[in-house]
């Protein structure tokens, strides 16, 4: 039997879609930052979002808040985590979507490129969020350290070509702990995620280090939900 709707006991209920835009910065993981100048929490800083408008789906609302709020054209942006705290938002009952995307530093500082009201502030020196903010940016962080060693989504944070000390460094920074390197170069060799190039990187003090690629089967991989 369908229950009957009564307004009195389903008050109403907003939707809303924050994004989770991280990068590695001077070699620490870090999240787009949007300063709020409004109530609630004015002055505060959030993760970029906004309502989801009546004539439109989720994706196509975060795709709108990404250039938006964000500033960025377009991107891959996978659909985390729904967070509906009954406490989180003091307007009134609010469900937020929140979207996740691993961007190169590059396209970011594009975005901050002119703008007062966003940062990147580095993961271990978040200033305080506004909303539930914090535990969703927390969120965000576990999942991608539990997908680093089944998913090859570091290889967005890197060039075409790239060394093993550069594809190190991107996990090291992701992890936030310092990783063997034997044994860690063995491993994404055995996985068979990337594959020589036969050059050498240019323009270094030092011998000139193997520049690899991303296997070409993994066109696509682990850039989209899991």
């Amino acid at each position: 039997m369908i229950e009957a709707y009564d307004p009195a006991a389903f008050p109403p209920l907003g939707v809303t879609v924050d994004l989770v835009l991280m990068t590695i910065r001077d070699s620490r993981l870090a999240v787009l930052l949007q300063h709020r100048d409004e109530e609630p929490y004015k002055g505060k800083w959030a993760l970029p979002g906004g309502f989801v408008r009546e004539d439109e789906g989720f994706d196509a609302a975060a795709q709108r808040i990404l250039a938006d709020k964000a500033g960025l054209p377009g991107a891959w942006l996978e659909q985390l985590y729904s967070f509906g705290d009954p406490g989180r938002d003091p307007r009134m009952r609010i469900v937020t979507i929140a979207y996740f995307a691993l961007l190169p530093v590059g396209d970011l500082a594009a975005a901050l490129s002119g703008r007062d009201d966003l940062i990147l502030a580095p993961l271990d020196a978040l200033p305080v969020l506004a909303f539930d903010h914090a535990g969703i940016v927390d969120h965000a962080a576990e999942r991608l350290r539990g997908k680093l060693d089944y998913a090859p989504v570091a290889f967005a944070l890197l060039p075409p070509r790239f060394t093993l000390r550069a594809l190190q460094d991107v996990h090291e920074a992701i992890l936030g702990i310092r990783l063997n390197k034997p044994a860690f170069r063995r491993r994404m060799l055995d996985k068979g995620w990337i594959e020589g190039t036969g050059e050498k990187e240019t323009g270094g003090a030092f011998r000139p280090a193997e520049l690899f690629g991303v296997n070409p089967d993994l066109a696509g991989f682990g850039t989209g939900p899991s």
